[in-house]
């Protein structure tokens, strides 16, 4: 005896046990749902709004990005010397500034400053400190790319920080 012609089952029409159809725990609005490189994303435009705020006419054409981990590696971590353009940890790059200039297709390319994600938490004793550690990271990058001491850029840095 022949099955009468059924709907194909797919994943959206099969239920388990009869409980419906299944979906994410939490909606894409809540907190939780976020990676840790979004957290980390959002903390970073947190570290750079009052910076934007106040420099943003001269801040136009330079771009923030994120990087997980530095593709740069010293060849010996005792003396390494980094230029201007790196914030660094000893020998670990915590962020570079990447002058504008021209790709290998011959396309002009912004100025940016290039976050190394995980040296930054690594670094951050607490969570609630990798908001102040990317603030001066992001002051002495903003510094160099102006031209201009750091003390410039945020003043309260200069002072030991906000009190």
């Amino acid at each position: 005896m022949a099955r009468p012609n059924r709907r194909p089952q797919t994943s959206r029409t099969v239920t388990r046990r009869g409980r419906g159809v299944r979906g994410p725990v939490l909606p894409n609005s809540v907190p939780a749902w976020r990676t840790r490189g979004e957290k980390f994303d959002l903390l970073a435009l947190e570290a750079f709004a009052p910076l934007d705020a106040r420099w943003h006419e001269r801040l136009t054409k330079l771009d923030i990005a994120v990087d997980e981990v530095p593709k740069i590696r010293p060849l010996d971590p005792q003396s390494v010397t980094w230029p201007d353009e790196v914030v660094a940890d000893g020998p670990v790059p915590l962020s570079r500034l990447v002058p504008a200039g021209v790709d290998r297709r011959g396309s002009a390319t912004r100025a940016r400053v290039v976050l190394f994600r995980r040296p930054l938490e690594l670094r951050a004793k607490h969570p609630e400190d990798l908001v102040d550690l990317l603030h001066e990271v992001l002051v002495q990058q903003i510094a160099t790319y102006l031209g201009v001491d750091p003390d410039i850029i945020d003043p309260d840095l200069a002072d030991g920080g906000p009190d």
